[in-house]
């Protein structure tokens, strides 16, 4: 896999998050990290949202907001708005984000 799936943004206000979205799925999930047929890793969204209207979009924007403790209007999508491709944009500080998407997107393993 090429990397992670987030970047900071110039400036250090905020933090981009390549998202491959499954709309239409019994729940909604993070499904881990994919790789593309380009290479590029996206992170790999299940919700249960149509993609009609732009529900499927306003449920990804919560998911995400909720996941990493920031203000839905703090979520924006940059890129995909008709695609399962997606490019987001998460404003705040980038130090804080970075930390929280990769404890989000890389769980510590259960102690079963």
């Amino acid at each position: 896999m090429a990397g992670l799936p987030f970047a900071a943004e110039a400036g250090g206000d905020a933090v981009r998050l390549a998202v491959k979205l499954s709309p239409r799925a019994s729940r909604n999930s993070l499904e881990g990290i994919v790789a593309g047929a380009d290479g590029r890793t996206a992170a790999a969204i299940r919700l249960n949202a149509p993609p009609v209207d732009g529900a499927a979009n306003e449920a990804l924007i919560r998911f995400v907001a909720e996941a990493l403790d920031v203000p839905k209007s703090s979520v924006t999508i940059r890129s995909g708005h008709t695609s399962r491709q997606k490019l987001l944009v998460i404003a705040g500080s980038s130090e804080t984000l970075l930390q929280r998407l990769a404890k989000w997107l890389n769980p510590a393993p259960s102690k079963d």
